[in-house]
């Protein structure tokens, strides 16, 4: 049997919520893809290769974690790369209304790939990517919300606008 779980998201820029997600994936899969999604019509602060590249770094000590982007839908690359599971966090009890209807989503396009919904730490759970941009956009310390490369590449980004 394929167990295949993919942890999708744009990770724009990636926290150490999404990390979290990461490991503990890693403990539960015996092979996860982190896959980032493309979305043409989003303005991004990385381009798509700048946060490959962000993710590869940072998931480069787990043996059964690599690193892919897709654009469309997230069943079809699933299903195209044989995934069983999809990973989804969740930060609040705000975040399940809509993780749910996600969900259900892909479970009526793609059957025979199940949602697992994998709660943050506590002390993650008010950690968003959209928040770290916003705190760094304005030179505000987020190194305790992302990990040094991404607090470096943020700086670097911010520095030249």
């Amino acid at each position: 049997m394929n167990h295949v779980a993919i942890y999708a998201g744009s990770f724009d820029p990636t926290t150490y919520g999404h990390l979290d997600l990461v490991d503990r994936a890693s403990k539960l899969f015996p092979q996860v893809v982190v896959a980032l999604g493309v979305h043409p019509t989003r303005k991004s602060l990385f381009t798509v290769e700048e946060r490959v590249e962000l993710m590869r770094e940072l998931c480069a000590k787990y043996t059964n974690v690599s690193v892919d982007c897709f654009d469309g839908l997230l069943i079809d690359y699933g299903k195209k790369i044989g995934a069983r599971v999809v990973v989804r966090g969740l930060r609040a009890g705000t975040d399940f209304e809509y993780e749910l209807q996600l969900a259900h989503a892909n479970a009526d396009l793609g059957p025979d790939i199940d949602t697992v919904f994998l709660p943050t730490r506590a002390r993650n759970s008010f950690i968003s990517a959209s928040l770290v941009r916003e705190i760094a956009s304005h030179g505000g310390d987020v190194s305790r919300y992302a990990p040094p490369v991404v607090v470096q590449a943020l700086a670097r980004k911010f520095a030249a606008e």
